[in-house]
């Protein structure tokens, strides 16, 4: 277990639903079901799906930042996270007790034109988690952000400048120097590229593989991209639904999925010659389920081309397949 940064077990996450005139309770939402996975140290773990599976969820369960930002909230399982003095459960950690490990995990936002504070100046973004987790002068800190600003393609002398000044790829730039200013051992990436431009997203997932070789980082990455997942991570995890349904090794996922959903995904990926053979891809029938009235047994029963009556039934767990990877399908 020594080389495990992080290990998620059983996770579930609830999202309240209100309604009527005094806003009650009248049902939830679960928008990860059962979830377990680990993540290495030095590794990327890629986290991939259709909008609304539970990815972000998982993203934001990690960071302990969803009790502050939705009342209500149902979470079990857990969430460990491996350090020198120890392991700790990250899920339902009290806000004085994780304040601590902020430094150590930290979280990269979706949106690089929300995620910025537009009344701050971006050198006083990238200090502010400098002045909150270290006793550096203000001549060190000053030192240190012309250094992360230098790092993540930008100039020292910008620091001075607010965020709309940038564009959203020099914005998205900025979260990750926010991101790395205290050292931190795992980053969230969440969808971190998927509001860039295609020649930017290119830049940005290059400078975070550059950033892991030279600081030796540890990734969740997550996205709806499954090629650009294939080309960040050492591993790759889809969900559908709030299931984990396959994992295992990049190639292996990609060039080998044996769940149909992640062959569907697969199948799905543009390619840059238009008169390539598409005989092949798989077309899903039927609108994805509602997270309100999830299917019986396995989530994907209804689109599957492979379903039978037993789906139905029960959860299907995950197995081992012949590419390495497990997969929640027993017909594959």
């Amino acid at each position: 277990m020594s080389d495990i940064l992080l290990e998620v077990n059983n996770l579930t996450v609830c999202y309240p639903v209100w309604g009527g005139i005094l806003q009650r309770k009248i049902g939830e939402v679960r928008a990860v079901d059962n979830v377990s996975f680990t993540i290495r140290r030095g590794e990327t773990l890629g986290l991939v799906g259709e909008s609304g599976c539970g990815k972000t969820t998982i993203a934001k369960a990690v960071v302990n930042i969803l009790r502050a930002t939705i009342p209500g909230i149902h979470q079990e399982g857990e969430i460990l996270f491996h350090t020198e003095k120890g392991s700790v459960n990250l899920l339902g950690l009290p806000r004085s007790e994780m304040r601590p490990l902020r430094a150590e995990v930290q979280i990269i936002f979706q949106d690089p034109f929300s995620s910025l504070n537009p009344r701050m100046t971006v050198g006083s973004i990238i200090d502010a988690p400098l002045r909150i987790h270290t006793r550096q002068t203000r001549q060190q800190r000053k030192e240190r952000v012309s250094w992360l600003l230098e790092r993540v393609g930008l100039q020292p002398e910008q620091a001075s400048r607010y965020p709309h000044e940038f564009s959203g790829g020099q914005r998205q730039r900025v979260g990750i120097a926010r991101a790395l200013a205290v050292n931190p051992k795992l980053i969230i990436a969440d969808e971190p590229v998927s509001a860039l431009d295609v020649s930017v997203q290119s830049q940005v997932i290059n400078l975070l593989q550059d950033l892991q070789d030279e600081l030796g980082l540890t990734y969740l990455f997550v996205a709806h991209d499954l090629s650009v997942v294939h080309h960040i991570s050492d591993r790759i995890a889809v969900m559908y639904l709030g299931n984990l349904i396959e994992i295992g090794d990049s190639d292996a996922v990609y060039l080998q999925p044996a769940h149909p959903y992640s062959r569907a995904l697969v199948s799905a990926v543009p390619r840059p010659d238009p008169k390539s053979d598409r005989s092949d891809r798989q077309m899903l029938e039927g609108e994805i389920p509602t997270p309100l009235n999830k299917p019986s047994g396995c989530a994907f029963r209804t689109r599957c081309p492979l379903a039978q009556s037993e789906c139905a039934l029960t959860v299907p767990s995950l197995e081992s397949k012949e590419g390495g990877q497990r997969a929640a399908c027993p017909l594959t």
